[in-house]
């Protein structure tokens, strides 16, 4: 402003457990991984509100803001921050979810309003339903002022690559949102995924990083990992070219994307 191999046979206390009425609670699958969760009614209705924009609801079939929101648990009255926010996409959709008894702090450094954001950015805040918007203009490795803390959520959504390449110190950004978290409160991170192997070297050139990257810094911040989805994944991505949405043209939305979710631990 980042196993030991295991062996594939199944030790026989887990068929039996499996066979017990409710096992599944007992047995460790990464929470919700793979699935793409169930749009909630409240969720499906701010989609389909006629206030948003064309040009919003011409993005919801690449970003899939419904399955998003449900899978990082957004509800009405939480008190949320986007990192990153860009034009404000992501965090109208949250304005809209949490409501007038929630809170929104929607955040993007210096280099990005110079460089794209400040004009869409701030032509959006202008809207009455961004209301419950608290705009923070500043770095990504100090993102909240003092008074932002007990959030219930911090999402980035299709940034954290970007924060690489912007040489942020990310250990002191995750740091910086462990402590704004409350405690069991979720840190949420979508992004392109890179080829196996690229790391985080094509986070310029690409934009795109790899999903073991990100979790290693995550993680290191104290964060336990929660879960991912799958339902912005796309296999046929040879996830070889720009998905910066300048870049991308035509295959802006197709990109093959990973979804995380982590949790600060509860004291």
């Amino acid at each position: 402003m980042i196993t030991p191999k295991r062996s594939s046979r199944r030790p026989a206390v887990f068929i039996l457990l499996a066979l017990l009425p409710g096992a599944l609670a007992l047995i460790d699958r990464s929470a919700d991984a793979g699935s793409a969760p169930t749009v909630p009614d409240a969720i499906q209705a701010v989609l389909e509100a006629p206030q948003r924009s064309a040009a919003d609801r011409a993005l919801d079939g690449g970003r899939h803001p419904g399955e998003t929101l449900a899978f990082f648990g957004i509800r009405p009255g939480m008190r949320v921050a986007e990192l990153g926010a860009g034009g404000g996409y992501t965090s109208e959709l949250l304005a809209r979810v949490v409501g007038p008894t929630g809170a929104v702090y929607g955040h993007n450094n210096p280099f990005v309003l110079k460089r794209f954001a400040e004009k869409p950015w701030t032509d959006r805040l202008a809207k009455p339903i961004m209301g419950n918007v608290t705009r923070l203009d500043r770095e990504f490795d100090d993102p909240f002022p003092t008074e932002v803390k007990d959030l219930d959520a911090v999402l980035i959504v299709l940034f954290y690559h970007d924060t690489v390449w912007q040489d942020v110190d990310r250990d002191a950004m995750n740091a910086a949102i462990f402590a704004a978290l409350k405690p069991g409160g979720l840190y949420g991170i979508v992004d392109h995924r890179a080829r196996k192997g690229d790391g985080i070297d094509v986070t310029k050139s690409l934009h795109r990083i790899e999903e073991a990257n990100v979790r290693e810094d995550v993680e290191r911040a104290g964060f336990r990992f929660a879960g991912d989805a799958d339902f912005l994944a796309n296999p046929d991505d040879t996830r070889d070219w720009n998905a910066a949405p300048s870049a991308a043209g035509a295959r802006r939305g197709t990109s093959d994307r990973f979804v995380l979710k982590f949790v600060k631990p509860a004291r």
